[in-house]
């Protein structure tokens, strides 16, 4: 068990049954009443994301999830197949799953494979990725670096908005928690 007040971002608790990951979360103290802690939480099985305020000092149990380093192979059809850099076995996850990781997932990509005993709960992918540039416009002379931006369409299909500077084949390393451009990779 764990109190609230230990809360942490990627903390995983379960509650009323269902395994939830603290997205966020804010202590309150209010001039009239008690404390509390008011939390963003999101569902590790359908991933759905709800806010839920528990009192201060509260107890909940911290769920024991696993981390597992597994190499994204390829895509078969709707599944994506996974192996174990360790033992060489093979796991296939629905798309469904998978749905904001595709944006950024690439063949022989290392990736964290979260499991909740024997239940396969999803994919956690690094902060950062370095992507190649498929499409974008041509910057034009004369544009700074800091002098706005333009979209572009990065080899796994995600649209990024970048500096204008960058080009087509350019390699860039892209923020994987809100997909925002980093630099030059």
């Amino acid at each position: 068990m764990i109190s609230v007040n230990e809360f942490k971002n990627g903390l995983t608790i379960t509650v009323d049954g269902e395994l939830w990951r603290v997205v966020e979360f804010q202590h309150v103290k209010p001039g009239k009443g008690s404390a509390f802690v008011r939390s963003k939480l999101k569902n590790l099985r359908n991933g759905a994301v709800q806010e839920k305020t528990f009192r201060a000092g509260e107890k909940v149990e911290q769920a024991q999830i696993d981390r597992k380093k597994m190499q994204y192979l390829y895509a078969d059809g709707n599944n994506h197949v996974f192996m174990d850099t360790d033992t060489y076995e093979q796991l296939e996850l629905p798309g469904e799953s998978l749905t904001d990781e595709l944006k950024f997932l690439k063949e022989n990509m290392i990736v964290s494979v979260i499991m909740y005993g024997a239940e396969t709960l999803g994919v956690e992918l690094p902060n950062t990725v370095d992507l190649a540039v498929a499409e974008t416009e041509p910057g034009i002379k004369g544009d700074t670096a800091s002098g706005g931006s333009k979209p572009a369409t990065m080899e796994t299909g995600v649209v990024v908005q970048v500096p204008f500077f960058v080009n087509e084949g350019d390699v860039l390393t892209i923020n994987t928690v809100d997909g925002t451009y980093i630099s030059r990779a």
